[in-house]
């Protein structure tokens, strides 16, 4: 079943581990930021389905950022804010928001507007599921965008690492021997590529793996090839 991420961008501390806390409890994701520009770069690295954002912030305020989400991104944007005056809300709202909140807010009566906006975004929307991202245990690939993130970092691989690693990843479990990777790697016949495909796979270790002498993903068969754990 697919799982929803929501970002929460607040500098309070104390209101993003209690909106943390009850997001968590609803079974849904969640990201934080303090700011908006630390709410952009999330949105660079991670697939959001929904934002939970404060007006009042350091660096970026919210209202700022929903300009700037809304250049790139049509995701549900819920303005939760001190501010309560009318004129703040439609100011919110002309910006971008989907919706307004005032602090202090009623917990469910937030979680409620949450579950309401993921409902509209998820059967009437823009949004399309992630069936294209795979997972191993912290490591995801996106076929659609052709991006590899390690415990939701992005990491930068040449076009062969990808497609060595969507090979692996698509097919977790099988061990495929050097031969087979470079035969439909780079379509063409194996002989004299063990050398190549050993470079690219170490290069690949050295992106994905913490260390990469005792890989946790893609793992050597010895006398057979390589794979990535089921």
């Amino acid at each position: 079943m697919q799982q929803f991420n929501v970002l929460i961008v607040d500098d309070d501390a104390e209101i993003v581990e209690a909106l943390s806390i009850n997001l968590r409890r609803e079974s849904l994701n969640v990201f934080t930021a303090s700011n908006g520009l630390e709410a952009l770069a999330v949105l660079e690295r991670n697939e959001i389905h929904l934002i939970l954002l404060d007006v009042m912030m350091p660096k970026l305020d919210g209202i700022q950022a929903t300009f700037k989400i809304r250049e790139t991104r049509n995701i549900p944007i819920l303005i939760v804010s001190a501010k309560t005056r009318d004129m703040d809300k439609i100011e919110g709202l002309n910006a971008g928001a989907d919706d307004y909140i005032s602090k202090p807010f009623n917990t469910l009566e937030l979680i409620a507007r949450v579950k309401s906006l993921l409902r509209r975004y998820t059967c009437l929307g823009d949004y399309k599921p992630a069936e294209d991202i795979i997972y191993a245990n912290g490591l995801a690939l996106s076929k659609s965008t052709k991006t590899v993130a390690v415990d939701e970092e992005i990491v930068r691989l040449t076009a062969t690492e990808y497609k060595i690693l969507e090979l692996l990843m698509v097919n977790k479990g099988r061990v495929y021997s050097i031969e087979e990777i470079y035969e439909k790697v780079w379509r063409e016949p194996s002989a004299n590529g063990e050398n190549t495909v050993a470079v690219h796979i170490r290069r690949i270790r050295e992106k994905i793996e913490i260390n990469p002498r005792e890989p946790k993903y893609l793992k050597v068969v010895w006398g057979i090839g390589y794979k990535i754990e089921k």
